[in-house]
């Protein structure tokens, strides 16, 4: 697929990914990404940093977590669409907000996590792995490793 793209609400952020395909989702429903997205949840992938290639203005938002990690929070400068970020646990990985895909549409959610804190009307899909906090990230990058129709 040439066409992996995605940006920001109004345009002026621009990305491409450097992959074969559309990547694998997770949904995280911890109260942080409600409250970041707006939400019910966030939907997101991880990607090797230099995978994304990024134009246009972007902001940056720092915060250091309670455990002590440094969190890069990059949005749109104009719309203040969140775009991707990184973290100090992760060094060369960055976190793509699936939303910004042009062809969202198209994704597929292979994990949920934080299903302790999900919405109690959302209806999650039996053959999808769930954790009600965090996911071991390995065990995490496995399900992501997988489309669902292949679990």
């Amino acid at each position: 697929m040439s066409d992996i793209a995605g940006g920001c609400r109004c345009g002026a952020v621009r990305y491409t990914l450097a992959l074969d395909s559309l990547p694998t989702t997770y949904a995280c429903h911890c109260l942080d990404c409600q409250t970041w997205s707006g939400s019910a949840f966030s939907q997101q992938t991880f990607l090797p940093e230099e995978a994304l290639a990024v134009t246009g203005p972007l902001s940056v938002y720092e915060l250091t977590t309670p455990s002590g990690r440094v969190s890069n929070q990059r949005m749109c400068s104009i719309c203040h669409t969140r775009i991707y970020n990184s973290n100090s646990a992760r060094p060369g990985v960055v976190v793509v907000r699936a939303g910004t895909l042009d062809h969202s549409d198209q994704l597929d959610a292979v994990a949920h996590i934080w299903v302790k804190r999900k919405q109690q009307w959302l209806e999650l899909p039996q053959d999808v792995p769930t954790w009600p906090e965090g996911a071991p990230v390995e065990a995490l990058l496995q399900a992501l490793s997988r489309r669902r129709t292949d679990a």
